[in-house]
């Protein structure tokens, strides 16, 4: 780990370390050029045991890969200013993303015995299939191979980042030229794909992220990662629908999250457009509405309703028993039939009045 206070290229002045792994680590730098500006730098570090050649191919890579993502321009991506190489290990320089990452926004609603609104889980999602679309749709797509709550950060506005680039992969026509990685990789088992635990020769494509997407937010949602998909491919029986452990999600989104996270590509929806067209059939994406109880985002389809009794089953019996309780007064307080005697008309009376 680099020390706090090193200074890179003469210009980022390292605070403090953000996170580590086995392939570098990422700090929070400041820019002595740009005063005031605090950036992200990410640290890229290369197996020790490779030969001179391979490392040197190995750099010629992250050049290419990091002249792509520099190029990047979307508010849901932190933006990569700057790349250089120095003793020997290889940096990019991307903007600082303040805030928290779902995992331990997840994870803080789990210790309270809750789950996320589901509402403000759909809002995130919203953002993040903007910012695929938006990677896929360059030209070669880009594929992001490591989504999971702990890559994305809500900022204090309320805006989604998706902030680590660890493992991305330019898709090029030739297939000698789609093994190009920033880092080496393969992500993290529940949120992988079968496909991608072949490593660069897998048949990695748009609809593996698209996996990775729909098991992040089955975990938002469940507070509990899918089975992964080694595992599944085992026990095909085995995985937990997503209502079986929370019941408050619409079937409409649990829908989508199965079709999303299905084993073999030609399962899963075509594209990242169409699995947002699944969560959002009026194509109305909610507002956030952060802690509060979980209310369908979109007008009530009729495949709905059993999730809304389920729901309100609560206030649907209590109101059944007020109705009950209505009724039982309103019978034990009606007068009754009236007798014979009370039909008889009364014979008149005539009273004498004394001259």
């Amino acid at each position: 780990m680099l020390r706090t206070g090193t200074v890179l290229r003469s210009r980022y002045k390292i605070i403090q370390p953000i996170g580590q792994g086995g392939m570098g680590a990422v700090y929070e730098g400041q820019d002595l050029v740009l005063a005031g500006r605090t950036c992200a730098i990410k640290e890229v570090r290369l197996d020790s045991d490779m030969t001179l050649e391979a490392r040197r191919q190995a750099q010629e890579q992250f050049y290419r890969e990091a002249s792509v993502l520099a190029r990047l321009d979307h508010p849901t991506l932190p933006k990569v200013s700057d790349y250089f190489s120095e003793a020997d290990l290889d940096y990019l320089v991307m903007d600082y993303v303040p805030g928290r990452d779902l995992k331990d926004i997840m994870n803080e609603a789990r210790r309270a015995g809750k789950f996320l609104d589901e509402t403000e889980v759909l809002n995130w999602t919203a953002q993040l299939c903007d910012a695929l679309i938006y990677l896929h749709s360059q030209d070669p797509a880009i594929l992001h191979r490591d989504i999971k709550p702990s890559n994305i950060k809500l900022t204090p506005d309320g805006r989604i980042k998706l902030v680590d680039f660890g493992l991305v992969k330019v898709m090029a026509d030739d297939d000698s030229n789609r093994t190009l990685t920033v880092v080496q990789g393969r992500g993290t088992a529940a949120f992988t794909p079968l496909e991608q635990y072949g490593g660069d020769t897998g048949g990695t494509e748009i609809r593996s992220d698209l996996y990775s997407l729909g098991a992040t937010v089955y975990n938002l949602l469940t507070n509990q990662p899918p089975l992964d998909a080694k595992r599944r491919f085992l026990n095909p029986g085995a995985l937990q629908t997503p209502r079986t452990v929370n019941p408050a999600i619409s079937y409409t989104t649990e829908r989508a999250i199965l079709a999303a996270i299905a084993m073999h590509p030609d399962q899963r929806p075509t594209s990242v457009a169409e699995f947002r067209a699944m969560l959002f059939p009026t194509g109305i994406v909610p507002a956030p509405v952060a802690h509060h109880p979980i209310t369908p985002p979109y007008p009530t389809l009729p495949e709905d309703w059993p999730w809304a009794v389920q729901r309100n089953r609560g206030l649907i019996a209590a109101v059944i028993g007020f109705i009950a309780l209505a009724i039982f007064v309103t019978v034990a307080v009606a007068p009754s039939e009236p007798s014979a005697a009370a039909n008889v008309t009364p014979t008149p009376v005539t009273t004498l009045v004394p001259r």
